[in-house]
């Protein structure tokens, strides 16, 4: 369970770095989850522009056990439910593939605005977990973050003219502008947190993050789970999203205070 100093660097910081919060088995049986999973087909499954390499994959909890494990862990909801103090459910679940020497740049931008935009979503009551599924360098495309940029709400209020999909908003269509991002970096500078696989990193949902093309010989997956409130739901205007992309199930998670499926705690 988080310290206070921990909850106290969150809500300053707008993210909180845990080096090896997993074990190696259990990264282990994760990586493997994440392996079967990219062999199945279906819309889920977002490759890079060579169509080959998988670049995101959806929803895995609600295919593969050691997901659906690894989002009732106290070690992250427990925790999560200690940084927003609310009732849980996954609202969202991806895994971010980059591959080496193939996985390419995520552009600046604040993840809410795709939820306010794609789903509705009236609040920023959620939390980003991500899972370190691979060590993480300086040479394989670590994410970035600018420290304390979510402490000014959402930046900009719309898509830009690239959107490419109502379905699937890629940090493309809400893309910050360099002018945007450099007067956020003046004020809150950038951090990048580097870790064996098993760490984790909680990140606000408008605190801003991109990330570098991955020129490693060596991949970066990163398992991101979205918890949001239960009192904030998407309220689709339209079309409601995919299942795989915005859970319309809201009933609130409980921890399963054990190992994951796979490993030893």
């Amino acid at each position: 369970m988080l310290t206070a100093d921990d909850i106290a660097t969150y809500h300053r910081d707008g993210l909180l770095f845990v080096p090896g919060m997993f074990t190696g088995p259990e990264v282990d049986g994760l990586r493997s989850a994440f392996e079967r999973d990219a062999k199945v087909p279906g819309d889920h499954r977002i490759t890079e522009d060579n169509d080959t390499d998988v670049r995101a994959i959806y929803a895995s909890h609600l295919r593969q056990p050691e997901f659906t494990s690894l989002t009732r862990s106290s070690r992250l909801l427990g925790s999560a439910q200690q940084l927003l103090d609310r009732p849980l459910y996954v609202y969202q679940l991806k895994t971010n593939a980059k591959p080496a020497f193939a996985g390419d740049r995520w552009a600046w931008h604040q993840d809410f605005l795709a939820w306010r935009l794609a789903d509705n979503i009236a609040r920023p009551h959620l939390v980003n977990v991500g899972v370190f599924l691979d060590d993480v360098t300086e040479f394989n495309g670590p994410v970035i973050f600018v420290p304390g940029s979510h402490t000014a709400g959402l930046i900009r209020s719309d898509r830009n003219n690239t959107a490419r999909s109502e379905q699937h908003l890629d940090p493309d269509d809400i893309a910050l502008t360099p002018a945007e991002i450099a007067a956020c970096v003046e004020r809150g500078g950038m951090v990048s947190p580097k870790g064996p696989a098993g760490s984790v990193v909680f990140f606000h949902p408008e605190t801003v993050h991109g990330s570098a093309a991955n020129m490693a010989p060596y991949p970066r997956r990163l398992a991101i789970i979205t918890y949001n409130d239960v009192a904030n739901p998407p309220r689709p205007l339209g079309e409601p999203r995919p299942e795989y992309l915005a859970s319309r199930s809201v009933t609130p998670l409980t921890v399963e205070d054990e190992a994951l499926i796979g490993g030893r705690p």
